[in-house]
């Protein structure tokens, strides 16, 4: 039996108990399009991969850029690593030098690592191709890189590049690369699927060949071009690979690389081979997230193990299963590796959804109230409103339902009115010429947004006046400068993200638009919505519930998970 009580198949006797957990997000993941990361920002996630509990990080290429070379210069002295062994990454000597005489070679040994990782080519054709080298030079390259390394006293781990490519077209050559690594005294071997194109069943059988030519570890490195880097991970380590490499969230360019949450999840909890401390399993989600927002990258909700949807369940027949049995359409304990059962609330809800996603909330719905919840839910979502990805909007509801709705008028509103000025500038002479070639009147001219808010406190009547870059700016600066004197528990609550959706495209500019709204405190993140055929409108009812639901967090905050 595996930790999560299913059973493994007749292959577990041959599985190793432990693998390395290797990560190169700093290298290969930073290869992703759309990502650029400071030095600042490696020494960050560095942290995080450690505090995860990885056996070894990827820090980047040291001579490769100044990047990389600064990273290294301060990660002696201010990364404190206390799992984790720190790597620098090159590749072999250049054909026809010496390896003593080689640059890529001297900044490994300068980088003031322990550890090194050289990429080698194993692929007759990219020898031939590529280099313009003959094979016997590569031969030599591997174990030339390899021995100058080691006399530095430095490990080593050898990436043998478009390993199973070179393996299908020329194997006797792909071995004796490996071979010669070995020989020169590399540490470890890693196959490397670089195209990303191999699938598992060749994996595994390519893997048990060479398991039984070599005595050293043996480690993975799949690229996910075909869909199967996870998939190909695991079919290694079944043939006997002890070190597993990818990316957290499986970064990396093209397809990306082995999603090293996913990795590590299966093995430790579905196929019962150690990875990370198992104490550390339940810290998957949070660096998953902490990760993706140092690499300012949003993470695929539906990301397996640690996306917020990964545990989200929305139909009513599989929530009613799930109040009586947790297991009934999960695969996993979702607290294990960090996460947590999410009810989403949609037309599709049933009577058993609400109850559970009021328990989340630690409301006491009664029958009749969870009626006219659902009822009020399917009418509105028909009118366009979608409480699915407006969670906040929905607690709103239920909180009103549950007797709160005292509660949740903190304020009343009068009126409001936003104002959008632009006025051209005087012209100065025939020969000025606009800055902008698309719109040239957008740069001759001046553009205000004033937005005036009128609310009643009590008996006390409020105008608040603002000027913003916008109008929801201008009406969310309006609205806090009303409200804010008289509940200061607004100073926590902050907008974070507005989205627009146009929901009937058909009628142009007068089509009715959706209008979502994420506001945060310190104890967490809400959405809001507002529908309507005028955006200003839209928007004000999501940035009021949002304003709402923050007083009323800060009243009446939600129970501890």
């Amino acid at each position: 039996m595996s930790p999560d009580g299913h059973h493994l198949d007749g292959h577990s006797s041959a599985l190793p108990e432990e693998v390395q957990v290797y990560d190169t997000t700093l290298r290969d993941g930073t290869q992703q399009e759309g990502m650029s990361l400071t030095v600042e920002d490696k020494l960050r996630v560095a942290e995080q991969l450690d505090h995860l509990g990885v056996s070894f990080i990827e820090g980047g290429w040291p001579g490769a850029n100044p990047k990389d070379e600064e990273f290294f210069r301060r990660a002696r002295s201010e990364l404190r690593l206390a799992h984790a062994t720190l790597v620098a990454f090159g590749s072999t000597r250049r054909p026809g030098r010496a390896a003593g005489d080689d640059e890529v070679l001297r900044h490994l040994v300068d980088a003031g690592t322990s550890a090194v990782c050289i990429v080698a080519k194993a692929s007759d054709l990219h020898v031939t191709e590529a280099l313009r080298a003959s094979l016997e030079e590569a031969v030599a390259m591997a174990a030339d890189s390899v021995a100058f390394l080691r006399s530095a006293g430095l490990r080593v781990f050898f990436d043998a590049e478009h390993f199973f490519d070179g393996y299908r077209r020329d194997p006797g050559f792909a071995i004796r690369v490996l071979a010669a690594a070995e020989e020169a005294g590399a540490e470890a071997l890693v196959l490397c699927d670089t195209n990303g194109g191999t699938l598992p069943d060749e994996v595994e059988r390519v893997v048990a060949e060479v398991r039984r030519r070599t005595s050293v570890v043996l480690g993975g490195h799949f690229h996910n071009d075909a869909g199967c880097a996870v998939a190909n991970t695991l079919a290694s380590v079944r043939q006997g690979v002890t070190q597993v490499q990818g990316c957290v969230n499986g970064y990396g360019e093209r397809a990306g690389n082995a999603d090293l949450s996913a990795t590590i999840a299966n093995l430790s909890l579905k196929m019962g081979v150690r990875t990370i401390p198992p104490e550390r399993l339940e810290r998957l989600t949070a660096v998953a997230h902490h990760v993706a927002e140092l690499v300012n990258l949003t993470l695929d909700p539906q990301r397996p193990y640690v996306g917020t949807a990964a545990f989200a369940h929305k139909a009513g027949l599989h929530t009613s299963a799930l109040i009586r049995r947790s297991d009934a359409y999960e695969h996993i304990r979702p607290d294990l590796v960090g996460n947590g059962t999410r009810v989403v609330v949609s037309e599709l809800a049933g009577r058993s959804t609400l109850q559970m996603k009021a328990a989340q909330l630690g409301l006491l719905l009664d029958s009749p109230a969870l009626q006219r919840v659902l009822q009020t839910l399917k009418r509105l979502e028909h009118a366009g409103y979608h409480f699915e990805a407006a969670d906040g909007s929905l607690e709103l509801l239920m909180r009103s339902a549950a007797g709160e709705s005292g509660g949740l008028q903190p304020f009343r509103i009068e009126s409001y009115r936003v104002i959008t000025d632009w006025r051209a500038n005087q012209v100065t002479g025939e020969g000025d010429a606009p800055t902008s070639l698309v719109h040239p009147w957008s740069s001759e001219g001046e553009l205000t947004t004033e937005a005036t808010v009128k609310i009643h406190v009590g008996d006390k009547r409020i105008v608040s006046t603002a000027e913003g870059n916008g109008p929801v700016n201008a009406l969310d600066a309006a609205l806090r400068r009303a409200v804010e004197p008289h509940f200061t528990a607004l100073q926590n609550v902050h907008l974070t993200d507005y989205r627009v959706r146009v929901l009937s495209s058909e009628r142009a500019t007068g089509s009715v638009t959706r209008v979502l709204l994420d506001t945060s405190d310190a104890d967490g993140t809400w959405s809001t919505i507002g529908v309507s055929e005028n955006i200003i409108e839209a928007s004000w009812q999501a940035l009021v519930d949002s304003v709402v639901l923050g007083l009323a967090r800060a009243a009446a905050p939600l129970p501890s998970p």
